[in-house]
């Protein structure tokens, strides 16, 4: 009889995309009959507790990343910011060795958490960002990325190797010391063809304040003037969910992930920003959208700059967006018109993953060397 693993699953708190997106891993872990125990903070943990209850939680320490109100004062804020990050890489990594010991865990995946990495049990590392740009610094900032992912076993790519991709030149990087697997496009979500339109504009908001509570008062304003039903997500998990309905605007200030697939699906075009897990999700449903980049946050502006290049989905900058923008939308292809697909599934990686590993936690080169 084979016996169950508990693998540690520990998002980063930076927005709601690295909790959101590790939500098929937990479910393929349950459905490979093994016990995910999640680890996280602020509301990216508050996210998940909501959508597993009965799972096991752990508090750990918080990277207390924030935005300035001006986006151009982004890198110097993290870099201002970065004794505190660095601190709470270090204080994770030795709380590690702790929990594998309490815990008795069997593997971790990391959703760009950089300490969780191990020499005892297999260590994986969820990112797309094998390059990370930072403007004049990107060279330096890659580098630091880089050497903190050769410290895990795995790193998992949640996009297609290749050109025909998603996440651009991001995912893209010849070191070899890096063992690198290709998830495909990683989405909470599943299409649904078959429902029937009932918003003409879905606003969907997440990432760090104070950013996203700025956006919102913005968008709140602007939909004054749009002409059709809106349903307004605000992406604040804290508290208890609430609706409130004025005229033609209907705002929750959060959904559960199934409330939220009903929601994608009833409504025709999506607002929201170029965060890398909303354009997956948005992906994976077909959804026409238009993105507004989080000021400063150069992976955004890339991802939102080269999607809009491509003739796929309109971008505006936050401070010049109105309403009236969203006409554009109906020149673009939509995020569909991007083939992105694998042929492993997330069950089969996590069964070779946590199986095919020697006593040193080294892989052994196989098939998931892609």
């Amino acid at each position: 009889m084979q016996i169950s693993k508990n693998i540690l699953v520990a998002p980063l708190n930076w927005g709601l995309g690295h909790a959101t997106r590790c939500i098929p891993i937990i479910n393929a872990i349950i459905r490979n009959g093994d016990n995910p125990i999640i680890a996280s903070d602020g509301m990216a943990l508050e996210l998940l507790k909501k959508e597993f209850p009965r799972l096991k939680f752990i508090e750990l320490p918080s990277y207390e990343i924030s935005y300035p109100e001006k986006g151009q004062f982004l890198k110097l804020k993290l870099l201002k910011d970065s004794p505190k990050i660095w601190n709470a890489i270090r204080k994770e990594h030795l709380m590690l060795a702790e929990l594998i010991a309490h815990h008795q865990l069997d593997g971790v995946i990391s959703d760009n958490r950089l300490g969780l990495y191990s020499k005892i049990i297999p260590s994986v590392i969820i990112t797309h960002q094998l390059q990370v740009l930072s403007g004049s610094t990107t060279w330096l900032s890659t580098q630091l990325h880089l050497h903190y992912i050769k410290k895990f076993d795995y790193c998992w790519i949640p996009d297609v190797d290749g050109v025909q991709n998603l996440s651009g030149l991001l995912s893209q990087h010849n070191d070899d010391d890096i063992f690198k697997v290709y998830l495909g496009p990683l989405s909470r979500f599943e299409h649904n063809p078959k429902s029937q339109i009932k918003y003409d504009l879905m606003v969907l908001l997440s990432g760090p304040e104070p950013q996203r509570s700025i956006l919102e008062r913005k968008l709140l304003n602007e939909v004054k003037r749009f002409d059709g039903e809106v349903l307004f997500i605000a992406g604040n998990v804290r508290g208890k969910q609430q609706m409130e309905k004025k005229g033609d605007v209907t705002y929750y200030n959060y959904l559960s992930t199934e409330g939220l697939q009903k929601a994608l699906d009833r409504s025709d075009i999506i607002l929201s920003r170029s965060g890398y897990t909303t354009i997956m999700d948005l992906h994976k449903l077909g959804k026409k959208a238009f993105f507004i980049p989080t000021p400063g946050q150069f992976e955004q502006e890339y991802l939102a700059q080269s999607l809009d290049d491509q003739g796929i989905v309109p971008f505006a900058s936050q401070e010049d967006f109105k309403i009236e923008m969203l006409e554009k939308i109906k020149l673009y292809k939509g995020l569909d018109s991007i083939y992105s697909s694998t042929t492993t599934s997330i069950s089969d990686i996590l069964s070779e993953t946590f199986s095919n590993v020697n006593e040193n936690s080294e892989p052994i080169p196989g098939s998931l060397s892609t």
